[in-house]
């Protein structure tokens, strides 16, 4: 069944109204009609809202509310993923895999070795391109809640962004121990924050890392092999993914 993400603003007490370039989608391409059903949600919380189209105008599609259910689909914990900026169009397959494994925020973060420098309007469109990217990949997972992909911050930024959260992990190739990362690990319970920073090609630097350990960051080994900066985030997401999922 296709799912559709709508503003709480369009939800009324009976009815639900589709507007914007989902109504071409669901007239035009899907060819959807009058007595099918579908599934939409707000993107902010975790109701489903199941629902039987009624109409189909140029400008609106009305749907009658079914009944609306309380999904699991979403971790018991949100991962914050602090993501080095990547050369190239990597940043793209991170944030789409990214969502896919349930992160609840992508915070893009200039670090020391971080190639790519985006003026204000470069990081503007591709800020909007990369949010574009988590809502598709957030309706193909069938997610509930559409991950915000925030402004690019700078390290030191995005340190004190993370402050609030419980838990802070830094994966480091020159740290050891997976016994200890296995442990830290395993302190995670449902409902804590977790962010997890991730450095760009070349890593980070190692007055970065002391700069995070500072700040209440913990270190911990990926293996003994180097991961490049679009595989790290991922391998860590996925052992997360596996001990939170109920």
């Amino acid at each position: 069944m296709y799912r559709f993400f709508v503003s709480p603003d369009q939800i009324g007490e009976r009815e639900i109204t589709i507007e914007g370039s989902d109504v071409n989608h669901i007239a035009h391409v899907l060819r959807m009609k009058p007595g099918e059903e579908l599934r939409l949600c707000t993107g902010q919380d975790e109701k489903d809202y199941r629902c039987r189209i009624s109409r189909i105008t140029e400008e609106q599609v009305t749907a009658e509310i079914l009944w609306v259910e309380e999904s699991g689909v979403e971790l018991p914990s949100r991962l914050y993923l602090f993501q080095g900026l990547p050369k190239s169009d990597k940043m793209e397959l991170i944030i789409q895999k990214a969502v896919e494994l349930g992160v609840y925020e992508v915070i893009p973060m200039a670090s020391r070795r971080s190639v790519v420098k985006l003026d204000a309007k470069k990081e503007e469109n591709k800020r909007k391109r990369w949010n574009a990217i988590a809502e598709s990949a957030a309706k193909q997972s069938k997610r509930l809640v559409i991950p915000r992909v925030t402004e690019v911050m700078s390290f030191g930024q995005a340190l004190a962004y993370g402050e609030k959260l419980d838990l802070k992990l830094i994966p480091y190739e020159l740290a050891e121990n997976m016994d200890r990362t296995r442990e830290i690990i395993s302190w995670i319970r449902p409902g804590q924050s977790v962010g997890i920073f991730i450095g760009p090609e070349g890593g980070f630097e190692r007055e970065e890392v002391e700069q995070a350990l500072d700040k209440g960051a913990q270190a911990i080994t990926l293996g003994r092999r180097i991961l490049r900066t679009e595989t790290a985030g991922m391998a860590l997401l996925s052992v997360l993914m596996f001990q939170l999922e109920e």
